[in-house]
């Protein structure tokens, strides 16, 4: 039998938060020996190359575009080695390559489901991310498509979450750029600080990070590491293609009304974009 992640009260506190709002957690897995300095080298040797990320990341601008990242000129084992020293952030993506990380990620997942499916239907695409953080390491702001738990593990930080689809720091045009190929980062102004919600965590707690929600994340004084634990629903996968179907239709000249968001749906936006996709792909086999 699997260690639980969750005690009773974590899974009340995450029920009464999802999926809306972001959720402060308590976990059981710190000290899970998966997430100890050693085991991430081997898992980074053992992942395909085009799923790690590692780069400088200290004192790095909150609004820095993607290809500003600078390169920290070490490879990704000596980046995890010297993490204390070296002022760097690795990211280990897709982590459900390895057999034992997947068999973490389904134990933790499992815990949950109850509780996610009748709200935004069933889960699935389950992936997993570790980040390998220097002291004082930035994740500047930005945007990710999939529901998240970020589990600490090691070190502490600090994550502030902005609004929902918050329609100054994250609206249409960006919605439907990301959906289309573009980069994950937003750009910064710093009045919208005040608009952000700052949740510190250290090992034994998590975060529950909405859907459509922007964050930046700051390392604390020491090593971090932090797992992150996330899955895609129905309404996630409609509320993507409504945003590819409103960029189709502002090629054209219109302007579309904003995808619905949660608990609304956006079905017929949705399945006119998987439509037209399915004919163009038809076209272009002919």
């Amino acid at each position: 039998m699997h260690q639980h992640a969750f005690t009773e009260s974590a899974l009340a506190d995450f029920a009464s938060a999802y999926p809306l709002a972001p959720q402060h957690l308590t976990h059981t897995i710190a000290q899970h020996p998966l997430l100890e300095l050693d085991a991430l080298v081997g898992l980074a040797e053992r992942l395909r190359p085009e799923t790690l990320e590692h780069n400088a990341a200290v004192d790095l601008k909150m609004g820095i575009r993607n290809d500003e990242t600078p390169s920290n000129g070490l490879g990704v084992r000596e980046t995890i080695e010297r993490i204390g020293e070296c002022g760097s952030w690795v990211l280990l993506k897709y982590i459900e390559q390895d057999p034992a990380y997947a068999q973490l990620m389904r134990d933790v997942l499992s815990e949950i489901e109850p509780l996610v499916a009748p709200k935004t239907g069933e889960m699935f695409r389950f992936e997993g991310f570790i980040f390998v953080s220097s002291p004082n390491a930035v994740t500047p702001l930005h945007f990710d498509p999939e529901y998240n738990i970020l589990f600490q593990a090691r070190g502490s930080k600090t994550m502030t979450i902005f609004p929902t689809a918050d329609p100054d720091i994250i609206g249409d045009p960006f919605f439907e750029q990301y959906f289309a190929g573009g980069p994950r980062n937003l750009p910064w102004q710093d009045d919208w600080a005040v608009r952000g919600k700052p949740i510190s965590i250290r090992p034994g707690e998590a975060i529950y990070v909405p859907i459509l929600a922007p964050h930046h994340v700051v390392v604390h004084d020491e090593v971090s590491v932090s797992l992150s634990i996330t899955w895609r629903s129905e309404w996630s996968c409609h509320h993507a293609d409504a945003c590819r179907f409103n960029r189709r239709l502002r090629q054209i000249g219109l302007r579309p009304a904003s995808p619905r968001l949660y608990p609304q749906g956006n079905r017929a936006k949705s399945y006119s974009h998987r439509a037209l996709s399915k004919l163009e792909r038809m076209i272009g086999a002919a």
